[in-house]
């Protein structure tokens, strides 16, 4: 596989342990951790210079969390100058809201599209 680094998230370190496994490459390094003030903390273990990044996150449990953490990881990819990065969520925060505006679009999910973009 080239150039390829799979990272998980704290909510699906199976899912991504088995993708990796599939793939025939290990798992990404990655630490995270709290501070007393319950800010998160992500440390990308490896380099990811000129990688394709792949993050397993999923938006089930601590959803707010969750979803702080994979914004923060990926960031740090892109700061780290990776080629390119996919966040793979296998459950979709906030995609069951039925608060719409007037155009019927979900107002939270035009916001988390903002936020991965």
């Amino acid at each position: 596989m080239p150039n390829i680094k799979v990272f998980s998230g704290s909510s699906h370190t199976d899912l991504a342990n088995k993708i990796a496994e599939r793939l025939g490459i290990p798992l990404g390094k990655v630490v995270t951790k709290k501070f007393s003030n319950q800010e998160t903390c992500v440390e990308i273990g490896e380099s990811v210079r000129g990688e394709d990044v792949y993050i397993v996150q999923s938006g089930c449990g601590d959803i707010n969390d969750n979803l702080m953490e994979l914004l923060i990881m990926i960031n740090a990819c892109k700061i780290a100058s990776s080629h390119r990065v996919t966040a793979v969520i296998p459950l979709f925060p906030y995609a069951r809201q039925d608060k719409k505006d007037k155009v019927n679009f979900t107002i939270k999910l035009i916001f988390l599209d903002y936020l991965f973009n």
